[in-house]
């Protein structure tokens, strides 16, 4: 039987229901205490270890939030992003980790994580995170933004240099994006925060959630970072050289 501080909460009506992943016990505390206070989530289940995580997911309900680090005493995140996306697709995964270079950031991104948040920029008010995500937006912090989109510069170079050229959009396949949308998508590719992004269009924040969702049903995508990389592939952002 799994230790006692590693079960599931009291059952939560009406709210989303967050697992809670990570093995550093003053961080996974205050985790579950930001999400407590927000009476529109409640911690459903914490974890310290991906086996622990991986069997209380065969004995849940399903959750709906995913708040995982990635680096755990007996593996990856990663492992436990993706037996929830197989089990319970319509829970959404945010990443907090330690680990912000590119390779890890993408993998968490392939695995299914919506949101990817460094630890140096973890939030105060994680609980916002979680219901910002939920209502469509994909929380990323800027620094790790930056290094996935010097990572994608990098890639494409190295596609020119092999002379290898992208593939052609042509102009009727391209979505047809407002002059405010156009106007926020260059400000995430540059890395700013929604709050930033507020202030400098001088709107509310759902305001400038709702102009991301609606880019992201446009572009097809699910994140910042993959509407960064479609729009520029479709000539709606220009690309970047080194």
């Amino acid at each position: 039987m799994l230790a006692d501080t590693f079960v599931w909460k009291r059952r939560c009506r009406t709210v989303w229901r967050v697992f809670i992943v990570e093995d550093d016990p003053d961080m996974r505390e205050f985790f579950e205490s930001g999400v407590a206070r927000s009476t529109h989530l409640c911690v459903a289940a914490s974890a310290g270890t991906v086996a622990q995580a991986l069997a209380l997911l065969d004995e849940a309900d399903p959750p709906d939030v995913l708040l995982t680090d990635l680096q755990l005493p007996d593996g990856s995140g990663l492992e436990i992003i993706r037996a929830v996306r197989q089990r319970f697709p319509a829970c959404e995964s945010l990443v907090i980790s330690m680990f912000g270079d590119e390779d890890n950031v993408l993998a968490a991104i392939e695995a299914g994580a919506l949101g990817y948040i460094h630890k140096d920029a973890a939030p105060d008010d994680i609980a916002q995170t979680i219901l910002d995500m939920k209502a469509g937006a994909s929380p990323i912090s800027p620094m790790v933004a930056r290094r996935v989109l010097a990572k994608y510069v990098s890639l494409q170079s190295r596609r020119a240099e092999l002379a290898e050229p992208p593939p052609q959009v042509l102009d009727d396949e391209r979505p047809a994006l407002s002059r405010r949308e156009q106007e926020v998508l260059e400000l995430i590719a540059r890395g700013f925060s929604y709050q930033e992004i507020a202030r400098l269009q001088r709107v509310s924040v759902h305001t400038v959630q709702t102009h991301i969702k609606n880019l992201y049903g446009k572009l097809a995508v699910h994140s910042k970072v993959e509407a960064v990389f479609e729009a520029t592939r479709m000539g709606l952002l220009p690309r970047v050289s080194r």
